[in-house]
C-alpha cells in the first residue's frame, strides 16, 4: 500500500493524503483547500498533484474548508466517486462549500477587474457555488462507530474527534493479501472538557497514525478562564470605554462557543444590557445545523438545555443575514458586540467591521483562535501598528486581546493524552501533518520524550510504502 502526502505537509492548511491500495483502489483522506498565502494560494489549490478522475473515494474527517474545501474542485475536474463522512459533517458541508463557491466567484470578479485594467486575460474561479451544490450528490453519511465496507478491501469507521460538530478520527482496516494494515487519521484533535461537544474518544490500535500537530509547541490556558476573559473584554470595552467589541470568529464551532458563553453570562445576570450581533450568514446557518445535532453534545450543555432550551439565543442577541443590516452596524454609534467571520480576518464581513473600527481606541478586537502567520489576523495579533485592509493602510489604534483557551485544537498535552489509547510498541510509525515545520519538530521531540519513538515529519509529495 502506498501513502502520499499531497497537502498539510509542514503546512497548517490543505489537508490531503492519498492512498493507493495493492489492488489499485485510490482513496483520498480529506480534500482541503490551502488558505492564507495570498496570491500563492490560488496556484497551490489548482495544482492537486493527482488526477481527480482516478479517485474512487474521499474520506472526510470534518467540514472545515482546509479539510473539505477542494471537493467541489475535484468534482468539477472529473471526480465521480463517493465522499464518506459523518451526518453532521455532510450537513455542514452543504452550507460551507456553497459559501466557499460564492466567495470564489466574488473574489474572481474583483480580481478580473484589476487584470482587465492591466490588459491581462480573465481567470476562472477555482469553482462556483453551482459546483459546490452539485458535488453534494457524491456524499454519503455514516454515523460514528458503524463500520463501512469499501469494495471488500477497506473498512472505514469514524470515532468522535471532539474538534467541531461531526468531526471524526478515521480508522481504516485495509486488506492486502493475508495482511491487515490498520491506519489511523486523526483529522483535527479537539480539546477535553469543552462546553458543548463531547471529548475526543479513544480509537482502536493502529499500525500507522497520521496525526495533526497544529499546537504541538504550546499549552492552552484553562477553558474555565475563557468565560471570565470574555466577560472582562465585554466590561472593559462596552461598559468602560463605550466602544465596540469585535470578535472575528470561524463560523463553525468557535462562533457557537462564544454565543453559548454569552448566553451563560446572560443567564447568570453578568452580561451588561447591550446588543450582541452575529453578523455572518454562514454562522447563522451553522448554528441552526448545530441545533439539529444534539447527539454530538456533552452532558453539561444537555443539562443546561433543560433550563434554557436554546443555548444559542437570548433576548439581546440578533442574527444578521442581510447586507443592509450588516452595513448599518458600521455606522452604528452605540456600544455593542459583533461576532463575525472569518476567524483569520482574511475574508467575510468582519473585514468591513475592522476597516471601520480598527483605528478607534474605543474598539477592542478579541482574537479567539489560530491565525496562519501570513494572514491579516496574525498581523493584528502580533502587534503590527499598520495593516492593509482592502488594499488600504489602516492604523491599529484598537485594543487587541486574545483568548487562546477557546481554540478547537488540542495543545500538545491534550494530543498526547488523545493517543494514549495506543500501545507504543505496536505503533510502527506516526506521521505528523497539519502544522508549521518548527512546531512539528518541537512536537516530535516531545513525543519522543513521552515514549513515542518512531515519528516522522513528511514533506509535500513524500511517498511511503506501508
Amino acid at each position: 500500500m502506498k501513502l502520499e502526502f499531497k497537502g498539510a505537509a509542514r503546512e497548517v492548511t490543505g489537508s490531503k493524503h492519498h492512498i493507493t491500495t495493492a489492488k489499485g483502489l485510490k482513496i483520498l483522506l480529506d480534500c482541503g483547500m490551502y488558505q492564507g498565502k495570498g496570491l500563492e494560494t490560488d496556484a497551490m489549490n489548482r495544482d492537486l498533484g493527482f488526477d481527480p478522475r482516478e479517485i474512487d473515494y474521499v474520506i472526510l474527517s470534518h467540514a472545515h474548508i482546509d479539510h473539505s474545501g477542494l471537493i467541489p474542485y475535484i468534482y468539477k475536474n472529473g471526480f465521480n466517486g463517493t465522499v464518506i463522512c459523518t451526518p453532521a459533517t455532510r450537513d455542514l458541508c452543504s452550507i460551507m462549500l456553497a459559501d466557499a463557491g460564492r466567495i470564489q466567484e466574488s473574489d474572481t470578479i474583483t480580481f478580473n477587474k484589476k487584470r482587465e485594467s492591466q490588459g491581462l486575460e480573465k481567470v476562472e474561479p477555482i469553482y462556483t457555488m453551482q459546483d459546490a451544490q452539485a458535488c453534494m450528490g457524491c456524499f454519503i453519511s455514516v454515523p460514528y462507530h458503524r463500520p463501512f465496507n469499501i469494495e471488500g478491501e477497506v473498512t472505514v469507521e469514524f470515532f468522535d474527534a471532539g474538534h467541531i460538530l461531526g468531526s471524526a478520527m478515521v480508522y481504516l482496516e485495509i486488506k492486502e493479501g493475508r495482511r491487515r494494515i490498520k491506519l489511523g487519521f486523526t483529522g483535527d484533535i479537539g480539546r477535553y472538557d469543552k462546553r458543548i461537544l463531547k471529548d475526543p474518544e479513544p480509537f482502536p490500535q493502529v499500525d500507522y497514525l497520521i496525526m495533526e500537530s497544529t499546537y504541538g509547541d504550546r499549552l492552552h490556558t484553562n477553558l474555565d478562564m475563557a468565560e471570565q476573559e470574555l466577560l472582562m473584554a465585554v466590561l472593559d470595552t462596552c461598559t468602560k470605554k463605550k466602544g465596540k467589541l469585535i470578535i472575528p470568529s470561524f463560523a463553525i464551532g468557535r462562533a457557537q462557543e462564544i454565543i453559548y458563553a454569552l448566553d451563560r453570562l446572560r443567564s447568570k445576570g453578568l452580561l451588561p444590557d447591550i446588543d450582541v450581533f452575529v453578523d455572518s450568514p454562514l454562522s447563522v446557518n451553522a448554528t441552526n445545523i448545530m441545533r439539529m445535532h444534539s447527539e454530538c453534545f456533552n452532558e453539561e450543555i444537555l443539562d443546561y438545555m433543560k433550563k434554557d432550551p436554546d443555548p444559542f439565543g437570548f433576548d439581546r442577541l440578533q442574527y444578521i443575514q442581510s447586507v443592509e443590516a450588516s452595513k448599518a452596524l458600521n455606522v452604528r454609534n452605540k456600544t455593542c458586540i459583533i461576532i463575525s467571520a472569518s476567524g483569520m480576518m482574511e475574508a467575510g464581513r468582519v473585514k468591513h467591521h475592522l476597516a471601520n473600527n480598527i483605528d478607534n481606541p474605543k474598539t477592542t478586537i478579541l482574537c479567539v483562535g489560530y491565525c496562519e502567520p501570513t494572514t491579516l489576523g496574525a498581523k493584528i495579533m502580533r502587534g503590527d501598528t499598520t495593516v492593509s485592509i482592502f488594499g488600504r493602510p489602516y492604523k491599529v489604534r484598537a485594543d487587541v486581546r486574545r483568548i487562546d483557551s477557546l481554540s478547537g485544537h488540542g495543545d500538545y498535552d491534550e494530543m498526547i493524552r488523545y493517543i494514549s489509547c495506543q500501545e507504543k510498541r505496536r505503533l510502527k510509525k506516526i506521521f505528523l501533518v497539519h502544522g508549521e515545520a518548527e512546531t512539528q519538530e518541537h512536537f516530535r521531540d516531545t513525543l519522543n520524550k513521552r515514549g513515542f519513538k518512531r515519528v516522522e515529519i513528511p514533506e509535500h509529495n513524500d511517498v511511503v510504502e506501508l
